[in-house]
C-alpha cells in the first residue's frame, strides 16, 4: 500500500494525530484496516527519524541524549502496533489478520535495524561503560541504562559483520514463523470442520445453561449456512466455553472421545498444519542461540529472568514433580475405582474421562460441582466484586464511561481513580466469546504509563479480554468458579499495568522479567475461596442469599482434590517447552513430533499418549505467544503467589500494611530487580511450602 500525503502526515489517520476522545484514548470507531496499516508504516518512518536524531547528535553520548531519548522514541509506532495486534486478536477479522501478516515483517525488520544499529550501539555502550561516573542518576535511571544495554547485547548488538546480517535474517524469519503458527491455531479453531453436532437425545449430563448456549450456536450456524433448523441440533466447538463444559458434563463417552480427539489433532496436517513450522521455529531459535555463543535457546533466553539458567528451571520442575507425582497417582486411582463402580471392573480411565469422572467423584464426595456455585456468580455482580477487590486493597475506584470509544459494542471502558481522587488509568473489559476471537483470556495495553521530566504522568490504557458465554435471551450470565478465577487472574495483570509509577516506558507496568509477571495475576486468584471477599458480591441471582460457608468449604476441598493432576499437567507443558528449547542439534524434517513429545513429557506423564493427538502443533504459548523457554514461569510465579498470599493470611487478607507493601511491587514495574523487590515485600526468598499447603499436598 502506498501512503497518501494526508495519511503519511497523519492528518486523517486517528492513530497518527492527537486523539479527541476522552483522556486521549484511541478513537476505535473511526479506524479502518487501512488506517492501521498506514499508522504502522508511518510510525516506522517517524521512529527512524528519531533514531537518526539520536545517532547524529554531536554531543558526547549521555544518559538524557541517548538512553532516555531512545526510551521515549517510537511512541507512534508502538501505539499503532498495540492497537492493531490487540484488536486483531480480539476481533479475529480476516482483513485485520491480513494487515497483521503484512506489517509484521516490517516491524520485525525495523526492530532488528535498531538493535543492530552500530552507531546507536556505540553510544549506548559508551553511556553504560561510564555509568558509575555519571552524577545525579537515580536508581531507576541506573536500572534503565543497565536494562537497555542488556537488551541490545542479548539481541546481537555485539555481533560483527556477517554475523549481524545473519542475526537480522533469523529474527525476520522467526517473526514470520511465529505469526504463521499463531494464525494457524486461530484458523483451525474457527474451521467449521472442527465442530461437534449433537442431537438432543445425546445431551445427557449437560447443564441447561450449556445446552442453551449450544443451541444458540447451532441456530446461528444453520442460519448462516441456509440450512433448515428443526430445533433438535446442538453445536459444540473447540473454544473453551464450549469444549470444557462438554468434557466435564457430557454422559456420552463416545462423543467426549470424539471431541477430545478433534481438539488434540488440531494443526496436524491439513490447511493449518504446524508440525513443520514448530520445527522451523525451534531450529531458528537454536541458530540464534548458537550465534550468541550459547549452547541452546533456553540458556540464551533465560538471561533476563529470575531463574537465570535452564538448570534452575529444571530444578524447580523436578522439585514439584517429586512432591506431586504420588498424590496425582492417588487421585487417578480414586477416580478409576469410583468410575468402575458404574462402568465395570475392566474400565480404564482415559484422557477424555478425567474431567467427567473427577467431577462426578467431587460431587459424590463433597456434594459439589461447579454448577452449584454459578448462581452466585452473576456477571454484573462479579464485575463489581472483582473490581471492588482493588478498592478494598488499594483504594481504587472504577467508573464506567460510555463516551470512551471501544472496538466492539460488548467492550466496557472504565476510568480508574486512585484513593486521592486522581485518575490512574483506563481499563477496557471485553468479556464475551464471539466467532473468530482468539481463544483463552489475556491482558494487554493500548498505552504504557510513563512520566515526563516534570513528573507529568501519561496514564495507561489497559485491556482485559475473556471468552465468557454471551447471555441467551433474558437469561443472566452466570460464571463458573474457573471463569471467575480467570477474571481475577487477568485483572491482576491489569492492576500491574494500571498501578505503574515508573518514569520510563521500558520499565513500566508489566515490563518485568517474564517469570515474575505472573505473580500479580495468580496472586489475585487466592481471593476466590475467601468468604470475606465473596460476601461482598457473591449472592444468589434469584434469592439474594450469600454463598453458604458449607458450599465454599466443599469448593476448597474439591480444588485440592484435583491440584496434583493440575500441577502435573502444567509440568508437562513446562517439560515440553524446555525440551524444544534445550535441543543442541536441529530437529530434522523427518523428526517424529509425537516421539519427541512423548520423550519430553515422560517424567510427568499422566496418561499414555493417544495416537493422532499432540500438544506441540497448537502450543501457541511457546511457538507464537512469547513464552519460549518460559512456560515454567507459571509454576515459578505460583510458588511466589502462594508465598505472597501467605503474608496476607498471617496478617488478614485485607490488611492495609500488607496491601501497601504489595502495592509497592505493583507500582515498581521493572525499575527494581524482581528478586530484590520480592525480598523487600516478604523479607526472604519464596519457598514451595505455601503452595504445597494450599494444594493440600503438605
Amino acid at each position: 500500500m502506498t501512503l497518501t500525503s494526508s495519511a503519511a502526515g497523519g492528518s486523517d489517520n486517528p492513530l497518527l494525530r492527537p486523539s479527541t476522545a476522552p483522556h486521549g484514548t484511541p478513537e476505535f470507531t473511526k479506524l479502518t484496516p487501512e488506517f492501521y496499516e498506514e499508522a504502522v508504516k508511518e510510525g516506522i518512518h517517524r521512529h527512524n527519524e528519531e533514531i537518526d536524531a539520536i545517532v547524529s547528535n554531536p554531543e558526547t553520548p549521555g544518559f538524557l541524549n541517548t538512553i532516555v531519548a531512545l526510551d521515549r522514541s517510537g511512541v507512534a509506532l508502538n501505539e499503532a502496533t498495540l492497537a492493531l495486534s490487540n484488536v486483531e486478536q480480539a476481533m479475529g477479522d480476516t482483513t485485520l489478520m491480513n494487515v497483521m501478516a503484512a506489517v509484521t515483517p516490517l516491524i520485525s525488520e525495523h526492530s532488528t535495524d535498531i538493535l543492530l544499529n552500530e552507531p546507536l550501539w556505540a553510544r549506548i555502550k559508551a553511556v553504560y561503560d561510564s555509568r558509575n561516573s555519571l552524577s545525579g542518576l537515580s536508581a531507576e535511571d541506573m536500572r534503565l541504562i543497565e536494562e537497555t544495554y542488556r537488551g541490545f547485547a542479548e539481541s546481537g548488538a555485539n555481533l560483527k559483520g556477517a554475523d549481524r546480517e545473519r542475526f537480522r535474517r533469523l529474527s525476520s524469519e522467526l517473526s514470520d514463523l511465529n505469526v504463521r503458527f499463531g494464525q494457524n491455531v486461530t484458523n483451525e479453531l474457527k474451521d467449521p470442520a472442527n465442530r461437534l453436532w449433537v442431537e438432543a437425545k445425546d445431551l445427557g449430563g449437560l447443564p441447561e445453561s450449556i445446552r442453551s448456549a449450544a443451541r444458540a450456536e447451532a441456530k446461528a450456524a444453520l442460519e448462516e449456512e441456509g440450512k433448515p433448523d428443526d430445533g433438535n441440533l446442538f453445536l459444540f466447538t473447540l473454544f473453551a466455553p464450549s469444549y470444557g463444559p462438554f468434557m466435564k458434563y457430557a454422559d456420552n463417552r463416545q462423543l467426549r472421545e470424539k471431541l477430545y480427539r478433534m481438539y488434540g489433532s488440531r494443526n496436524i496436517g491439513g490447511d493449518y498444519d504446524n508440525t513443520q513450522i514448530l520445527k522451523d521455529i525451534a531450529n531458528v531459535r537454536l541458530e540464534i542461540a548458537r550465534l550468541m555463543g550459547k549452547d541452546n535457546f533456553a540458556e540464551y533466553q533465560l538471561q533476563g529472568t529470575m531463574a537465570k539458567t535452564p538448570e534452575e528451571v529444571m530444578r524447580l520442575l523436578h522439585q514439584l514433580r517429586e512432591a506431586y507425582t504420588g498424590p496425582m497417582k492417588d487421585e487417578l486411582a480414586e477416580i478409576t475405582d469410583f468410575a468402575r463402580a458404574t462402568e465395570g471392573a475392566d474400565f480404564t480411565l482415559m484422557p477424555w474421562d478425567y474431567s467427567y469422572w473427577s467431577d462426578k467423584l467431587k460431587n459424590s464426595r463433597y456434594a459439589f460441582n461447579d454448577e452449584d456455585m454459578k448462581p452466585y456468580f452473576e456477571l454484573n455482580n462479579t464485575i463489581s466484586g472483582v473490581l471492588g477487590l482493588a478498592t478494598r486493597l488499594y483504594g481504587y475506584k472504577f467508573k464506567e464511561n460510555r463516551n470512551i470509544s471501544v472496538y466492539h459494542p460488548d467492550v466496557k471502558a472504565y476510568e480508574v481513580y486512585k484513593k486521592d481522587g486522581s485518575l490512574l488509568g483506563i481499563l477496557y473489559a471485553d468479556f464475551f466469546y464471539r466467532p473468530g476471537k482468539a481463544p483463552g483470556a489475556w491482558m494487554t495495553e493500548f498505552r504504557t504509563e510513563t512520566k515526563d521530566d516534570a513528573g507529568k504522568k501519561s496514564i495507561p490504557f489497559i485491556s482485559i479480554v475473556c471468552n465468557f458465554s454471551k447471555p441467551v435471551g433474558n437469561e443472566p450470565v452466570l460464571l463458573t468458579p474457573y471463569e471467575v478465577e480467570t477474571f481475577l487472574h487477568e485483572f491482576g495483570h491489569a492492576l500491574h499495568g494500571l498501578s505503574a509509577e515508573a518514569k520510563y516506558a521500558s520499565l513500566s507496568g508489566t515490563n518485568v522479567y517474564h517469570d515474575f509477571v505472573e505473580l500479580f495475576s495468580q496472586f489475585n486468584e487466592n481471593f476466590l475461596p475467601q468468604k470475606e471477599f465473596l460476601d461482598s458480591f457473591a449472592v444468589h441471582y434469584k434469592t439474594g442469599d450469600k454463598m453458604p460457608a458449607g458450599l465454599l468449604e466443599k469448593f476448597v476441598k474439591s480444588q485440592q482434590f484435583g491440584a496434583a493432576y493440575a500441577c502435573m499437567r502444567q509440568l508437562g507443558f513446562g517439560f515440553l517447552d524446555m525440551a524444544y528449547h534445550t535441543i543442541e542439534e536441529p530437529l530434522r524434517a523427518s523428526q517424529d513430533v509425537a516421539a519427541f513429545e512423548a520423550k519430553a513429557q515422560e517424567p510427568v506423564r499422566i496418561f499414555e499418549a493417544v495416537e493422532g493427538t499432540l500438544t506441540s502443533p497448537a502450543f501457541g504459548h511457546i511457538f507464537s505467544g512469547g513464552y519460549a523457554a518460559g512456560y515454567y514461569g507459571y509454576k515459578w510465579a505460583e510458588v511466589l503467589d502462594a508465598d505472597a498470599f501467605a503474608a496476607f493470611e498471617e496478617n488478614g487478607i485485607f490488611d492495609k500494611k500488607t496491601a501497601d507493601k504489595f502495592l509497592h511491587m505493583l507500582q515498581a514495574g521493572g525499575t527494581v530487580d524482581p528478586s530484590e523487590l520480592y525480598r523487600g515485600f516478604r523479607g526472604r526468598d519464596a519457598t514451595i511450602d505455601a503452595l504445597l499447603h494450599r494444594d493440600g499436598i503438605k
